[in-house]
This record gives C-alpha cells, sequence and structure tokens, in this order.
C-alpha cells in the first residue's frame, strides 16, 4: 500500500471543530482523553552536557527545546497545548503565552525595544492600562497618537510597532484592519483581539502580524484564570519566548490547562453571547432612557451605551447583572469605564476617544435575555432618568454582524 494511504488528513476544518480538538491531537496515542496538567517546576535529567546545549539553543534562537522540559520558565507542556491551539484558531505558526494580557503587550514592546525600535504608533481608544503602558513611557518607548487615517504619517525610522485594538474598549469603535496593516509597511501591526476573538475575526488573514488577547476574557470564559497570549509567526515568537525567560511572565500550568479547556467551548459562548447582546441592543436602541448605543459591526457579546441619568446610580441598580470589571465571562457584567478600567488615561485623552462619564460597558453572558433586561430596566427605572428634550437622543448601532 503506497504511503500516501496512511497520510493524516489536510482538510481544512471548521472553527468549532478545531477549538475542539486543537491541541489534543496526541492524547489517543498517549491513552489519554483528557490533556494532562504538568505541575512540575523542573525535570531530572542526568546529561548535563546536553541540557546544557539545549539551553544553548534556547538561548541563541528561542525556539521550543526539543526533547523533555527543562525548567517551567523556559517551557511547559500543558502551556504548550494551549499555545499551539490559540495560534490554531487565530491561525497563525505560533503564539506564546504570558501570565497576564499586560505581561504579554510588555513582552511585545520589549522585544522591538531590544532591536532599538522603541517608537508606537497607536489608536486610541486602547484598554486602559495598554494606553497608560504607552502613553507613560513605562519601558523607554514613545508614542503617537493618531487616527487609523493617519498612520503612516506617525510612521518613523524607528518604529517598532503599530496598534489598534477593535473593536476598541470601551466604546467599540471598529478599524479596517486590512487598510491599516496597508500603511502600517514593514512596520508589524497589533491587533488587540481581545473583544472579537478569533471566532468573530482572525487578526493575521487581514494583515496584522501580532494578535493579542487577554486571555482572561473571552478565551478562559469563566472569570477564574487570568493570562495573556500573543499570536504571531515563528520568527517574532522565538523572541518573545527569550523575553519571557529572562523577564519570567510565564503563564501558570494550571492556568494553561483552565485556558485550552476554555478554547473547546469558545465558538458556542461566543456565539450564544452574541445573540443575546444583539437583541439586548435592539431594546437599548428604543429605549428613551438611553442616550447612545455602541456595537460593532461585526456583533459579539460587548455592549456599551451612554445614559441621561446617573450612570453610578445605573450600577447600584443592577441585581442579576454583576458590578464588576473585566468582561468575557459566562455572566454579565457592567461597569463604568471613566471610574475604573480607563482611570488611569488622562481625563482630555479619555474623552477625546470617546469615554464619556455617562458611558457604561457591559459584557453580556449566558443568561436568559428576559431576565437580563429585567434587571436592567429595573435599575434605569429606579436611578436615571430621561432626556430633558426627546429630540437629543442620539443612538448609533450599526447593523449587527451575524456572529
Amino acid at each position: 500500500m503506497d504511503a500516501m494511504d496512511h497520510a493524516p488528513s489536510v482538510t481544512p476544518k471548521a472553527l468549532a471543530t478545531e477549538a475542539v480538538h486543537a491541541g489534543r491531537e496526541d492524547l489517543a496515542a498517549l491513552g489519554l482523553h483528557a490533556p494532562p496538567l504538568d505541575l512540575s517546576t523542573t525535570y531530572p535529567s542526568s546529561d548535563a552536557r546536553g541540557e546544557a546545549a539545549r539551553i544553548d539553543e534556547f538561548a541563541a534562537t528561542g525556539a521550543r527545546p526539543d526533547g523533555p522540559p527543562v525548567y517551567a520558565r523556559l517551557d511547559n507542556p500543558t502551556t504548550a497545548r494551549f499555545e499551539d491551539a490559540l495560534a490554531r484558531l487565530e491561525g497563525t505558526e505560533a503564539a506564546v503565552a504570558f501570565a497576564s494580557g499586560m505581561a504579554a503587550l510588555t513582552a511585545v514592546l520589549l522585544a522591538r525595544a531590544s532591536q532599538g525600535l522603541r517608537h508606537v504608533v497607536a489608536v486610541r481608544p486602547l484598554y486602559g492600562c495598554s494606553d497608560h503602558l504607552l502613553d507613560a513611557g513605562l519601558l523607554g518607548t514613545e508614542v503617537t497618537w493618531t487616527d487609523p487615517a493617519g498612520v503612516a504619517d506617525a510612521i518613523r525610522p524607528d518604529t517598532g510597532l503599530v496598534m489598534v485594538e477593535s473593536p476598541a474598549n470601551p466604546t467599540l469603535a471598529e478599524v479596517d484592519i486590512r487598510a491599516v496593516a496597508h500603511s502600517c509597511g514593514s512596520v508589524p501591526l497589533l491587533v488587540d483581539n481581545t473583544f472579537a476573538t478569533p471566532v468573530l475575526q482572525r487578526p493575521a488573514g487581514l494583515g496584522a502580524r501580532i494578535v493579542l488577547h487577554s486571555a482572561t476574557k473571552y478565551l478562559g470564559g469563566h472569570g477564574d484564570v487570568m493570562g495573556g497570549v500573543v499570536a504571531c509567526d515563528e520568527e517574532f515568537a522565538r523572541e518573545l519566548r527569550r523575553v519571557r525567560f529572562a523577564t519570567g511572565g510565564v503563564l501558570h500550568p494550571f492556568a494553561g490547562y483552565l485556558l485550552l479547556r476554555g478554547l473547546s467551548t469558545l465558538p458556542v459562548r461566543v456565539r450564544a453571547a452574541s445573540a443575546t447582546a444583539a437583541e439586548l441592543v435592539r431594546r437599548l436602541a428604543g429605549d428613551p432612557r438611553i442616550a447612545r448605543v455602541h456595537y460593532p459591526a461585526i456583533g459579539g457579546a460587548m455592549i456599551s451605551f451612554e445614559v441621561y441619568g446617573d450612570p453610578h446610580e445605573v450600577i447600584a441598580g443592577v441585581r442579576l447583572i454583576t458590578p464588576a470589571v473585566s468582561l468575557g465571562s459566562v455572566d454579565t457584567l457592567i461597569q463604568h469605564p471613566a471610574s475604573i478600567s480607563h482611570r488611569i488615561v488622562h481625563e482630555g485623552d479619555r474623552r477625546a476617544a470617546g469615554v464619556s462619564d455617562r458611558l457604561l460597558r457591559m459584557s453580556v453572558g449566558l443568561e436568559d435575555v428576559e431576565d437580563l433586561w429585567r434587571d436592567l430596566t429595573e435599575a434605569l427605572s429606579a436611578r436615571s432618568g430621561g432626556p430633558a428634550d426627546a429630540t437629543a437622543r442620539s443612538v448609533a448601532v450599526p447593523a449587527p454582524g451575524g456572529p
């Protein structure tokens, strides 16, 4: 029989199938069904010369070491499964996981700065801590803020990165990723894909070289794990692995285990929550207590809206919905960005980016839409007023895209 008869199938698989099986392909051969959890911090080896050679190779190239693990700060088998699976979902060659989304962004900036490329071009709004990290120059970087149309003109010889977030936190503004990638030329474009996830968009297929996730959010999906991950080509992944080894921003293997498990239900969770969010958007858009609703054209489970009344009273009035930071969990969360997630951004910059003092951001979970609407509308009725002039009301809601 020809050897090709035994070759594995290379037929492309749907995202839902990849989410379930990526990172688990070897389990049957190992006699396992669930992925193993490796909590070791170190690994025994009697071949010190061989270990030295492998460490030298990693220091020189950043490639994953062949053979058994050496030390958990260098590599971990459980975390590697999550990385492989996320890369498959994002359509990239590799992914590198970190202790948090901010640790992941820090590693990207350090990797570029190590090559003398300390200038970043960025489009607001970004997540508040990302904005602060860039604007404060804490890593010795310099940032130029611009709108998407101004990216090409803002690039300098020492520009190492262009960064956008689409849909953006918290206004859900979208950018044309393909157009921005074209404007970047040879400079890598980083897209924060935390809100969209690969279920709704895959930035690498639109020209982005680097895709960032706060894995704490939708990838984990249950509010019980913190992590970050960068999906990219293998060349840049090698740089990131060396930064991770040197700085120690590693993802704990138990977090890697939970994140891999989270990926298996990611498409189901995102699509279900997105359907509920789209219905809530429809109702909010027709509610006279709401001044403006923000919802991205690609859809998703994130909603932002501005109230005529006091947003703090709405936060205090919900009972089923959880007033808390973060997003992407199975339960619905609401927060006031100007007070919490974007408080660290200068007030003028915050408002110029569309983050008004009356804006609320809601991460829609998996509860029944009627229960969520009842809780939200009761909080609005009890705590916020309507417009003084009904004609002043403005609703900006793009046609929701199908998740």
